[in-house]
């Protein structure tokens, strides 16, 4: 409880059981995910997914393909899984600045 996993690397996960806790990812195409209740699971790099418990929540970051310098930044969005809007323990990834189901 009240923890933080955290990764890095691309490819990853970061994930995290604990009650009012975080899993956070930079990594391209890695993925957060929290099984706590009230935990939030962040999502920046490239091409990458969050899932979430229900009552916790979700924020991801949507990036452009490579430009020679960078995956630059396209949108950002947070929510709490509500069980109706985002369901719970289902990944999420942004497309055009909407959350998208992503099949595992």
């Amino acid at each position: 409880d009240y923890s933080a996993a955290t990764n890095t690397g691309d490819y990853s996960a970061a994930t995290n059981t604990g009650d009012y806790s975080a899993a956070t990812n930079t990594g391209n195409q890695s993925a957060a995910t929290v099984e706590g209740k009230d935990s939030v699971a962040i999502s920046t790099g490239y091409n990458s997914k969050a899932k979430a418990s229900l009552g916790s929540a979700i924020c991801i970051c949507e990036r452009g393909k490579w430009n020679g310098e960078t995956y630059p930044l396209l949108a950002i969005k947070a929510a709490i899984i509500d069980g109706e809007t985002l369901k719970p323990d289902t990944w999420y990834k942004l497309k055009d600045g909407e959350f998208v189901e992503v099949r595992e």
